[in-house]
């Protein structure tokens, strides 16, 4: 029998604790997408107690709480910062099969140098062992950065954001690891938002332009997008619940954009063509600058009207969305790749059924010279435990190039949450030195280490064309 998490946890093959021992277990981290404020980098925020650190805006922690039957108050309400500590001591020995069992004693194990199992028996003893590490005056948001050998974090930001924090993080003389904004222009697209035409305003203001137009509201787009460059910026994000394509012409985009600022009703059909039109003007901007167009497909957001009217927006309350996406989503990277304005792009989904899906449409737009130019992005959000990591991998494997794979990302708002890069470097490891001891592939150390430093981060680093060093 294994021991508990030992230094062999989830590799169970010797050439995998070789792979990792050898290769993976020192590298470093490229975190090129996440939802850290970069204001808590530049303050270098210091934490109260683990429970700020651990659990403050964590609804993967809180979906499971809810889920064992602890009330409300104990997880977004006003119950104390150890009562709440408490009330996720006594969930975790129920977590048998869940991520969080691992991700949690991970970082026991690794920021507070903690080895017990956490359980509702020794809540007390582990909160006061963490808060003592937590006193400590390295223990801030930089310093657990530092820890963690993280050289690059790109954060996810509106195109209205003025990256004030960002440009300060650059200047600082005692800090190397890069913090670059994300391009995130959800809410340009929602044209059916009732907070449609007051952004549409913010983005007047801090283009400098004023937007009564179309044409005048992509030049808005566009200046932002010239913005966010010059402070680092090279990769852009959207999320899209359902992946939509129905042409129109300019001049029909000029007016639905017009009945939207003048408060009319919007058809589904004329959002559509909007949103595609759009799009496409996004992705020819982002090819111009060569940088690289995420879509993170298939979530359905804000399930539960009661919690949302109460608690707001990412609070645990999302879950999978099941629609067809294969077709307009061919036709949305055709589009681009027809006029040569395709970027570098990366898919992700988060309903499994569509990893083949994702997996033999990114073989369709290959090309330039670039090696993985469209990439099947890692296993995201309810995909990124055991399973779902592997069947990603399987699937990428199966269908592509998986030496060519970017690797893991973290996908948090959680200072603590780069352990999720060693979790998954354990299964990738496991995974290829299964391969190799069963002889599907040659036990050549020289290509191993390539293919694992690569997938780890050296492929990230190329790929994104960000100067971060290993």
């Amino acid at each position: 029998m294994n021991k508990f998490m030992d230094k062999n946890f989830l590799l169970y093959n010797n050439k995998a604790i070789e792979l990792f021992e050898n290769y993976a277990a020192d590298m470093s981290i490229f975190d090129y997408h996440c939802h850290l404020d970069p204001k808590d980098i530049w303050e270098d925020k210091r934490f109260t107690n683990i429970t700020e650190a651990w659990l403050y805006g964590d609804h993967y922690k809180w979906r499971a709480m809810r889920s064992n039957g602890v009330t409300e108050d104990y997880i977004t309400g006003d119950r104390s910062d150890y009562e709440k500590f408490e009330a996720w001591a006594k969930t975790m020995p129920y977590l048998i099969g869940n991520p969080l069992y691992s991700w949690t004693h991970l970082e026991l194990q690794r920021y507070f140098d903690i080895y017990e199992v956490l359980c509702e028996e020794n809540a007390k003893i582990i909160w006061d062992k963490a808060n003592e590490v937590i006193a400590k005056v390295h223990f801030s948001a930089r310093g657990i950065i530092e820890k963690s050998k993280v050289k690059g974090i790109c954060t996810t930001d509106d195109p209205t954001d003025d990256l004030a924090y960002h440009k300060k993080i650059a200047n600082l003389d005692d800090f190397e690891t890069k913090v670059l904004p994300t391009f995130r222009p959800d809410k340009a697209l929602e044209i059916n938002s009732p907070l449609f035409k007051e952004w549409v305003m913010k983005l007047s203001q801090v283009s400098g332009n004023e937007i009564n137009t179309y044409d005048e509201f992509i030049d808005g787009l566009k200046s932002r997008v010239e913005y966010f460059h010059e402070v680092g910026c090279r990769i852009s994000d959207h999320s899209l619940s359902a992946v939509f394509y129905e042409r129109g012409t300019f001049s029909e985009i000029q007016e639905i954009f017009s009945k939207a600022l003048n408060n009319e009703y919007v058809e589904k059909i004329e959002e559509e063509k909007f949103k595609t039109y759009t799009m496409n003007e996004l992705g020819r901007m982002y090819s111009n600058k060569e940088w690289t167009m995420q879509l993170h497909l298939g979530a359905m957001r804000n399930n539960n009207s009661k919690m949302y009217n109460a608690l707001g927006v990412d609070v645990g309350f999302d879950s999978i969305n099941d629609l067809a996406i294969a077709e307009n989503l061919s036709k949305l990277l055709n589009s681009l790749d027809s006029c040569n304005s395709l970027p570098k792009t990366i898919l992700y989904t988060l309903n499994p059924k569509d990893n083949y899906v994702l997996g033999t449409m990114a073989g369709n737009f290959q090309g330039d010279g670039i090696p993985g130019k469209i990439q099947f992005g890692t296993a995201w959000w309810f995909n990124d435990n055991k399973d779902g990591m592997e069947s990603q991998m399987k699937a990428l494997s199966n269908l592509g190039v998986l030496g060519r794979f970017l690797g893991m990302l973290t996908d948090s708002r959680s200072f603590l949450s780069y352990t999720r890069h060693e979790y998954f470097r354990r299964i990738l490891c496991n995974m290829i030195g299964e391969w190799v001891e069963k002889g599907e592939y040659p036990d050549d150390n020289i290509m191993l280490e390539k293919i694992i430093k690569g997938i780890c981060f050296n492929n990230a680093k190329e790929y994104f064309g960000i100067d971060v060093r290993n």
